[in-house]
């Protein structure tokens, strides 16, 4: 089994996404957004080739899923094929939100016609790097060209190791705050109802005895 440990790590971190769907038109549409884990300073590329369409403005935006929504890059009106690169900021989810557009007077029935194919393909991380450039900038042989490839992954599957032991640390730090939390409850509501209990016995205590029927 341990043997299989380092493949089975590799082949989760093949961060690579490719799709083709149909993009409808509309005069104020809502963004389609493609979602990928990435981690802090990974490279991302995002080729998009888009279909032919008349009346038509299919625009790009790539965002991250942090709290402050990051917008790494926006682009009017994409053509044909294109290619986009940007590097993340931080833990969590890169989305590529495309929006396709009606432009000019076009009517009802042929508005309700409008689309355009796109094709997406997503790189984050080793999968991003062109590897084949940096050989041939560098002058590196097929040997030392896989050597540094493995390289870039063995990063990675590092990276991803040490995100994950984060996110058990930060996991086992709110199970003990949660757990902590639980127990100071349970003794204040069991103080609470013996305080309770006893306020009880000592109120009837007094008021049978304003009536006389104990001593």
């Amino acid at each position: 089994m341990a043997p299989l440990l380092p493949i089975l790590l590799l082949s989760l971190l093949h961060l690579s996404t490719a799709i083709k769907f149909t993009l409808p038109a509309y005069r104020y549409p809502a963004p389609k957004c493609i979602w990928n884990a990435a981690h802090p300073n990974a490279l991302v590329i995002v080729t998009a080739n888009v279909g032919p369409g008349v009346n038509q403005r299919v625009d790009v935006e790539i965002i991250d899923s942090g709290p402050k929504r990051n917008v790494y890059l926006s682009k009017r009106g994409i053509k044909g094929e294109g290619r986009l690169a940007v590097t993340t900021h931080g833990e969590g989810e890169v989305g590529v939100c495309l929006r396709n557009f009606i432009e000019g007077d076009v009517g009802y029935e042929e508005a309700g016609k409008l689309s355009r194919v796109i094709d997406l393909d997503i790189d984050i991380g080793a999968d991003a790097v062109d590897y084949n450039a940096i050989a041939n900038q560098e002058s590196l042989s097929g040997l030392e060209t896989e050597m540094r490839k493995l390289e870039g992954i063995v990063k990675e599957v590092v990276d991803e190791m040490g995100y994950l032991k984060k996110r058990e640390e930060r996991f086992t730090e709110t199970n003990s705050s949660t757990n902590i939390r639980v127990q100071n409850f349970a003794w204040f509501t069991l103080f609470s109802l013996a305080g309770l209990c006893a306020w009880q016995i000592f109120h009837l205590r007094a008021f049978f005895k304003r009536k006389y029927l104990i001593d």
